[in-house]
């Protein structure tokens, strides 16, 4: 169970004050920089300003107190922006909320039963392609705000290109001063850093956007303007049930539970790099089910570890879960204390803000890199993964990704597995250092790569002759076989059998071993005719057929 243990509990021992006093002081400073963001990433998620802060200090509160990280910063992130866009769009926030909840189950199952280390098998090529396609559907998403556009009546896009297409139709209503703000804003993002890295520049942005609008007057829209802003405090609520509505949202659900796995996980990996430290993987899935649920539960959306918050925490002097609980504790008090200031943010500040947070997620570099260097077939997997989440959405961006993804394991596999005979006499098999003649009674057949249903027809490859009395199969280099494989040699040893032809196996492997035992095929073909070495099988084959060979 240690591995199921909150790092919490493990950092407590020997916790200093002098550690306590650098915790606070990392978590109040992540704390000013998750403002902005959450407020922004709301905005995008189609929800309220508040339900992302709620998302911040319910989930980030769970997540850092039960979790498997020491550092690791919870949260409402770019990720999951247009997938919740589309939730609550289609089911409302009673959808959202019961497929925030079911991902919480999912992502506790997913720790209980130790899939943790499962979550690598996702290859990179297809989380790359999601995370930019996510990328460039948050940006689509933000066109209308920075433009400060007006879209016909009735005119209600839902889903990406249909944002696309609502946003060039309606160009001609662009507001010159939103773009002015937005450039501004977005300028100060860039730029800000090299003058002071120590206030984020999210923060100074914002503030910028609100003295222009009100400075000097401009037409813009604020928060305030699109929502109704409340510095109210979250409080329990129980989203209506039904079976209709739960498997409606079934997909979804699984999805939010995939992506925050791998995002939350990919954040402890590097957190992990940062701090020369260890994540507990199976822990750190099951704080982000009690995260998620409680943030459901609690009027927030979905959570995950967010990277660039973790790495600003562990700039800043956080070195253990309290770090993080601060944060969470420093955003309640700003809910309550300023919240009603978040009225006047100006929309292009938060367009300017996401469009920061989508560069930085979008891993151009990674991308073109592996678009210049990666094998043709994982060239078609990343950027069909890409085009996929921006023309449809990101469940199915995922499903055909894996799908082609393991189909292209497969080809990859079978191509590496061949099956070839020896030759006759005058041909030679250089093996020990020295040449053996095979009789024209025994025939070896020798088979490299893994066994397994893709490859699997190879076996249908091995021919026999009329006067053949003996085949030798050498498995040296078959390092595993599955049940279509195994059906397949003992399609082999029947035809052989009927054709009164004896079977002999030399250096047959541990895991094909023990397949081939638990299906009873040692005993169907005789225990005595697994041999450990070539030698020995071609001398029992020379003594079964009654040959002698020339060496």
């Amino acid at each position: 169970m240690k591995e199921l243990k909150p790092m919490l509990f493990t950092c407590l021992k020997g916790y200093t004050k002098e550690q306590l006093l650098k915790d606070v002081v990392a978590g109040v400073i992540v704390a000013i920089i998750a403002l902005p963001l959450s407020i922004a990433l709301a905005l995008a998620s189609g929800v309220g300003p508040e339900e992302g802060l709620y998302t911040a200090i319910v989930a980030g509160f769970l997540i850092s107190f039960l979790g498997g990280s020491r550092v690791q910063i919870a949260g409402p992130t770019a990720a999951f922006a247009t997938i919740v866009a589309g939730i609550v769009a289609r089911n409302g926030m009673d959808g959202l909320m019961l497929a925030t909840l079911l991902a919480g189950v999912f992502l506790i199952l997913m720790g209980l039963f130790h899939f943790g280390n499962l979550i690598r098998f996702i290859p990179y090529t297809i989380t790359t392609g999601f995370t930019a396609g996510i990328a460039v559907t948050i940006v689509i998403g933000q066109l209308k705000d920075f433009f400060g556009l007006t879209y016909a009546e009735g005119v209600k896009p839902i889903e990406t290109m249909e944002k696309l297409k609502a946003v060039v139709s309606s160009f001609s209503t662009i507001n010159l001063y939103s773009v002015l703000v937005g450039v501004i804003c977005l300028a100060i993002l860039i730029l800000w850093p090299r003058v002071c890295a120590k206030i984020p520049g999210s923060l100074i942005a914002v503030l910028a956007g609100i003295l222009l609008i009100k400075g000097l007057h401009l037409p813009v829209n604020t928060i305030g303007d699109l929502y109704t802003v409340s510095n109210r405090l979250p409080y329990l609520h129980v989203p209506s049930f039904s079976l209709s509505m739960a498997q409606t949202v079934l997909p979804d659900a699984f999805t939010i539970a995939i992506l925050a796995a791998i995002e939350s996980l990919l954040s402890c990996v590097v957190a992990d790099g940062m701090t020369n430290s260890r994540h507990r993987s199976n822990t750190e899935l099951v704080a982000q089910g009690v995260g998620n649920i409680g943030s459901a539960l609690f009027g927030g959306i979905p959570a995950t570890g967010a990277i660039a918050r973790t790495a600003a925490n562990i700039k800043s002097g956080g070195k253990t879960p309290v770090a993080g609980m601060v944060h969470s504790i420093t955003l309640l008090l700003i809910l309550v204390v300023l919240m009603p200031y978040a009225a006047l943010i100006p929309m292009p500040a938060i367009a300017a803000i996401l469009f920061q947070v989508s560069y930085n997620m979008c891993q151009w570099r990674p991308f073109f890199h592996l678009v210049k260097t990666a094998p043709k077939s994982d060239i078609s997997v990343l950027v069909l993964t890409f085009v996929l989440t921006i023309v449809f959405d990101l469940v199915v961006a995922i499903e055909i990704g894996l799908l082609l993804t393991c189909l292209l394991f497969m080809k990859r596999m079978s191509d590496e597995t061949d099956v070839r005979s020896w030759k006759y006499a005058e041909d030679e098999w250089d093996d020990t250092a020295k040449l053996i003649h095979l009789p024209l009674s025994v025939r070896v057949y020798e088979i490299n790569g893994p066994l397994f249903f893709g490859a699997a027809g190879r076996i249908a490859e091995i021919s026999v002759k009329d006067f053949t009395k003996c085949l030798i199969i050498r498995m040296r280099s078959v390092p595993a076989i599955d049940a279509t494989a195994m059906n397949a040699l003992e399609e082999l040893y029947n035809r052989c059998s009927r054709q009164g032809i004896i079977m002999i196996f030399s250096h047959v492997n541990e895991q094909p071993m023990h397949t081939m035992e638990k299906a009873g095929f040692l005993d169907k073909v005789g225990r005595e005719h697994f041999c450990t070495h070539i030698d020995d099988a071609i001398a029992m084959a020379t003594e079964i057929s009654g040959n002698v060979p020339s060496c």
